[in-house]
């Protein structure tokens, strides 16, 4: 029987749900699926796991799916796939965004080194002031995107030194990539080597003089998410996090947990947030600092305005939440 990763289950399950409420098509469903699992044999398997039919199910003899190159970069794969949730305003903007070129900041694609490779990352910063605190921020499953860019922009607005790096940067970077590879690419790599290249990007930050030292947080959304918890547990240098609706980390990790957390969940996001209340209960019994928030009538992803479950009032609650937790610890 297929084997599947903490990463690889979470994945799987987010595109059947795409899936089955008609925002994602079989074709990208199954491509994803088959990247993820690498072959169609198991990616057969890996269907019938989460709920498919046989009938939806493609021939185990299938061929594995071939690339296809971005034809717009990072874009291409930037918008969370979902049904519109009551209050979701799809295609809207969020009045949070920072376009590039903002007055008061400024941006750079920098590298730095980590496992003896460089990896990319895209800082933002405010222009002038003397040293302040810093925040990581991890993407989601579809890699460095423009609007991971534009939230590392909202941080630098609020004050803070954002670096989001591209975890993807061994395999060529995010942007050359087919999008449905990009999940597939991340699960592979594994969830060890992406703490260890936030904890390069924790000594980046350290060591720079815009940066306040010791003073960093770290932030992620989906399966960034679920790293960000991950990396709770890894890194005792963080003073703060804040993990959008993503998997928790193994509950016997916990007391590692150095810096104060924040989850981010979504009422209607039942295969996260009906997950939630035993990670609820285990840090109750630990020592950490913690607040789980569950947001009303909103699905996962809903802090991402580039996707149909943008929900403007609950993103806004969700940032500004954010920002008084990291203003609190960090």
């Amino acid at each position: 029987m297929i084997q599947l990763g903490k990463f690889e289950k979470y994945l799987i399950e987010e595109f059947f749900d795409d899936y089955r409420s008609g925002a994602m098509s079989r074709q990208t469903f199954t491509r994803r699926v088959a990247f993820i699992t690498g072959s169609m044999t198991a990616a057969s398997a890996a269907m019938l796991l989460v709920g498919c039919t046989p009938e939806e199910v493609p021939r185990g003899t299938d061929p594995m799916p071939a690339p296809v190159p971005s034809s717009s970069g990072s874009a291409a794969g930037s918008a969370p796939a979902g049904g519109s949730p009551a209050g979701a305003v799809p295609g809207a903007k969020s009045p949070l965004s920072v376009p590039e070129g903002a007055a008061g900041l400024t941006t750079a694609v920098i590298r730095f080194p980590a496992g003896g490779t460089g990896i990319s990352g895209y800082l933002a910063r405010p222009e002038h002031g003397g040293p302040g605190p810093a925040v990581l921020i991890c993407h989601e499953n579809r890699g460095l995107t423009p609007h991971i860019q534009d939230v590392a922009r909202r941080f630098a607005k609020a004050g803070y030194a954002a670096l989001a790096p591209d975890l993807l940067s061994r395999e060529g970077g995010t942007a050359g990539m087919d999008p449905d590879a990009v999940p597939g690419a991340l699960t592979k790599a594994g969830a060890r080597r992406h703490v260890a290249d936030f904890a390069a990007g924790f000594d980046y930050l350290n060591a720079q003089g815009f940066v306040d030292h010791g003073r960093i947080a770290m932030n992620g959304f989906c399966f960034g998410g679920g790293i960000t918890w991950q990396a709770a547990t890894a890194l005792p240098g963080l003073k703060a996090t804040s993990a959008f609706y993503g998997p928790a980390p193994d509950l016997d990790k916990l007391s590692a947990i150095k810096a104060a957390v924040f989850g981010v969940y979504a009422e209607l996001d039942q295969r996260i947030t009906g997950a939630m209340p035993a990670l609820r209960d285990a840090l109750a019994g630990t020592s950490v600092r913690h607040e789980l928030k569950v947001y009303p009538g909103v699905d996962h992803a809903f802090h991402n305005d580039t996707g149909e479950r943008y929900n403007q009032e609950q993103a806004t609650a969700a940032w500004n939440d954010t920002l008084a937790w990291f203003g609190r610890y960090v």
